[in-house]
């Protein structure tokens, strides 16, 4: 079989289209490459979709924890607390477990139970709490006299927030947030290695890579595919966000613009 056919036959199978059993013997390199980067298609998927909602919701927690109103506040800090304080592994195995016991009682629940919808809800949860937290310090972090010049214009409530705070806690956060949006994409492995079970061998990229180690008794050649395949994600991400943080910072001389810097983070 040609690599060529190999990629019709496999490149979206994680998707359910194409072959719909997996090889069983003599893995070319090619077959890995392909079945690996497709699985990578549920991660981007996983990535997107819980930065995109959980953005929101971290502003509005945010907002929330640097509220005077302890009714605001209160419940903003518990929920950054209870998912950052606990592991994200632990997260997804006791939401699946949940969402198993709610379609018990309800059929309405049943697509819960699934890794699109379920495991989504936790990387939504989970990554705004963490955002929150960085949107936070960024909010605390806003120079008094960018509010006080707000006041002299007579800006006030939402007008004060969408043109003053909003964008001045953005551009400071941006790239510690953008060492989130990393480290999210990277944490979407644990999806298929949690609770929630890959539907007909659809999984991940890490459960691509995993099928091939197990088969073939060496890691060494899926798993550095699967490395391969996230560090061009992460240098899509790095330029994708570099451009954002260039146009919240377009205002500012170019030595007084923040600089992106990574740090690697050991544990979530």
């Amino acid at each position: 079989m040609s690599c060529l056919q190999t990629i019709q036959d496999y490149g979206l199978r994680s998707l359910g289209i194409g072959e719909r059993l997996l090889p069983k013997s003599d893995f070319t390199l090619c077959e890995q490459f392909t079945l690996i980067g497709s699985g990578m298609i549920w991660n981007v998927y996983f990535g997107i979709m819980a930065l995109a909602t959980g953005f929101f919701l971290a502003t509005a927690l945010a907002v929330g924890k640097a509220s005077a109103n302890k009714w605001l506040r209160k419940p903003s800090e518990w929920f950054i607390f209870l998912f950052r304080g606990s592991p994200l592994f632990i997260q997804f195995f006791f939401a699946y477990f949940l969402f198993l016991s709610l379609k018990k009682s309800n059929p309405m629940f049943d697509a819960f139970t699934s890794a699109w919808l379920g495991a989504l809800i936790v990387l939504f949860l989970n990554t705004a709490a963490y955002s929150g937290e960085i949107f936070y310090g960024a909010l605390r972090s806003i120079p008094k006299g960018d509010i006080e010049a707000a006041d002299a214009y007579g800006m006030s409530g939402w007008a004060r927030f969408r043109r003053i705070v909003w964008p001045t806690m953005l551009r400071l956060a941006w790239p510690a947030y953008t060492n989130e949006a990393i480290f999210l994409f990277h944490a979407t492995t644990l999806v298929f290695f949690s609770a929630f079970p890959a539907w007909q061998q659809r999984g991940d990229a890490l459960y691509y890579a995993s099928y091939f180690a197990d088969k073939t008794f060496n890691p060494f050649i899926p798993y550095p595919i699967l490395a391969f395949y996230f560090i061009l994600l992460t240098l899509v991400i790095v330029g994708g966000f570099g451009l954002i943080n260039k146009r919240l910072n377009r205002h500012l001389p170019v030595a007084k613009r923040a600089k992106m810097r990574f740090k690697l983070n050991l544990a979530r």
